[in-house]
């Protein structure tokens, strides 16, 4: 196991998942965010089934930035309730791992 998680999140609209994710990124609390544009989301929302089209963002951060990543997804995120699912990654390229490590590392963490 890594101390690198991956975050998933989808969003209504290319512009806001391309706003998110460099707000994520400028603020260190992401290394990457891929958007896989148009998913056809299906859920059930205030007791109607619902289809949309959305983006889903997938978020590359840290184990120690993950809490914080969580909250400000929610703060900046513009759904009543956003996704925010984080999955811990198993194995993967040393390099590429801390790559995403030294980019997330946190101010306090030197």
């Amino acid at each position: 196991m890594t101390r690198v998680r991956i975050v998933f999140s989808t969003i209504d609209d290319a512009q806001k998942a391309r706003h998110l994710a460099g707000r994520l990124v400028e603020e260190g609390l992401a290394a990457c965010v891929n958007i896989i544009p148009k998913v056809l989301s299906v859920y059930k929302w205030k007791g109607q089934v619902q289809q949309d089209e959305e983006w889903l963002m997938v978020i590359k951060t840290a184990d120690t930035r993950l809490h914080r990543l969580l909250e400000r997804l929610r703060e900046l995120h513009p759904y009543d309730v956003p996704e925010g699912v984080a999955f811990p990654v198993e194995s993967g390229l040393p390099d590429y791992l801390e790559w995403v490590m030294e980019e997330t590392r946190g101010p306090d963490q030197t």
